[in-house]
């Protein structure tokens, strides 16, 4: 079983082989400014990573990991352009270097170019391959659509919000390593129990980055803590906070949120304070745990050698522990 790094790495090397037409420029340098940003090319190496675990040869489904890459820069360039975001990754993102026209097509384009890779799959798996690429790019448009619902809904329970990043983040991650056991030839079963894992692992790392971006550390983290906070993005934290808070607090709360003008640094302390107050970093990092160990169990149940398992449940481990 090769390491995390190493496949990483090789998704990295292949990407730059990808070739796109040099015209029109338009439409083509966005993508290769896209791919060029980098990342941290989870979703393909999970996909290998599952592939070798059943006992398949990585090599023969690296053309369709890449897909599950391109896809997912799809969908992080037109987030951009819904959410307005002048940054990703430190850099410019696409519409704001050019435009949202521009950037909408090289998405698509983008969208097009992640289906064909994915068409590279073995004949003998395709129609069922597509099939489950097919159904989480569905369910990670549903979990936007929510995502972007939840902006103007007042009413947001904790549960709405976990099947929200379950369609939004975590399907996408399920896909990768079940594509990654289907063409390994894994069982019925064992395809089950590893999508389970996927949606599990999905859920855990959103509530992880939940955390981190009001918690984790500005140079680590690689942007100012609180920026959910400024923008009032319901999250775990600020959904619990609003179930939790009564009194004062959420008077003062709910103060903060419909305000208008105000400091952000001011803000940013005030609603973290308030947190402490209701224990609410504990709480997310509870439900955290819940869900990775969750992931775990599946992992467990999987009917292959304990040896084969260690990577991916190493792997799992440091997701968790990361601070980026």
């Amino acid at each position: 079983m090769h390491a995390p790094a190493f496949f990483q790495q090789l998704i990295e090397a292949e990407i730059e082989k990808v070739s796109f037409p040099r015209e029109p420029e338009n439409l083509y340098d966005p993508i290769r400014y896209t791919m060029a940003l980098g990342g941290k090319r989870l979703r393909p190496a999970l996909m290998l990573m599952s592939h070798e675990l059943f006992g398949g040869d990585y090599l023969k489904v690296l053309r369709p990991a890449l897909g599950i890459e391109l896809f997912h820069n799809f969908t992080l360039l037109h987030d951009d352009i819904m959410d307005k975001a002048p940054l990703r990754r430190g850099q410019s993102t696409v519409h704001e270097k050019w435009n949202a026209d521009i950037a909408i097509l090289s998405g698509d384009t983008l969208f097009v170019k992640s289906c064909e890779l994915m068409m590279e799959v073995e004949d003998r798996y395709l129609r069922l391959a597509l099939t489950l690429f097919y159904s989480a790019a569905t369910e990670v448009c549903e979990g936007q659509q929510w995502d972007m619902n939840f902006e103007t809904q007042p009413e947001i329970s904790v549960d709405d919000y976990i099947q929200m990043i379950g369609a939004k983040t975590a399907s996408l991650l399920a896909c990768a390593l079940s594509i990654g056991a289907l063409t390994a030839g894994a069982s019925g079963k064992d395809l089950q129990r590893i999508h389970s894992f996927g949606k599990n692992l999905g859920i855990a790392f959103q509530l992880h980055d939940d955390v981190l971006d009001l918690y984790g550390d500005e140079k680590k983290f690689g942007k100012k803590p609180g920026g959910d906070i400024v923008s009032n993005k319901k999250t775990f934290l600020l959904l619990s906070a609003m179930h939790d808070a009564d009194g004062p607090l959420r008077d003062e709360l709910v103060q903060w949120i419909f305000a208008k003008n105000f400091n952000p640094a001011e803000k940013i302390n005030a609603v973290r304070n308030i947190y402490s107050a209701l224990g609410i970093r504990d709480k997310a990092e509870t439900e955290m745990e819940k869900y990775f160990h969750a992931a775990l169990q599946d992992l467990q149940a999987i009917s292959q050698p304990e040896e084969r398992k260690t990577v991916l449940r190493e792997f799992a481990g440091q997701l968790m522990l990361r601070e980026v």
